[in-house]
């Protein structure tokens, strides 16, 4: 797993201090994504649920999203519709990472705005290849 790691890290060219916001409200989930986004040099703030989702984007200025569907306080589809509304954050690329497989979800998640869509167990090498590409353009 370490060889593998070491040879993910030399494949993929990662941005120094690029910021990503993590929302999910499993801790285990949120702090393996965290570590794992963070050995690839990305600076990541987690959060367990998306109250102070709008503030913690105002001060952090994430240049991308990593979101749950299903969160405690409010559901993922709103908070995909209230970053699309909203001009100033409309352009940061979202990204669903959900145990929601079925492909309704996955449809509706993307005419709402995210430009990618992972289902949990995600496969980490992929995640960070999308989000490498993400960040590129």
């Amino acid at each position: 797993m370490t060889a593998q790691l070491l040879e993910n890290k030399q494949k993929y060219k990662s941005y120094p201090s690029r910021r990503i916001l993590l929302i999910e409200d499993n801790d285990m989930n949120r702090m393996l994504l965290s570590d794992y986004l963070a050995y690839f040099n990305y600076d990541v703030i987690g959060l367990p649920e998306a109250s102070e989702f709008f503030s913690t984007v105002e001060q952090f200025k994430p240049e991308l999203i990593l979101l749950d569907l299903k969160l405690p306080d409010i559901d993922g589809y709103s908070i995909l519709t209230q970053i699309k509304q909203k001009p100033k954050y409309s352009k940061i690329p979202v990204i669903v990472v959900s145990a929601f497989a079925f492909k309704a979800d996955q449809d509706k998640a993307m005419k709402l705005g995210a430009c990618r869509y992972f289902v949990k167990p995600v496969n980490l090498n992929e995640l960070v290849a999308a989000v490498e590409e993400e960040l590129a353009r």
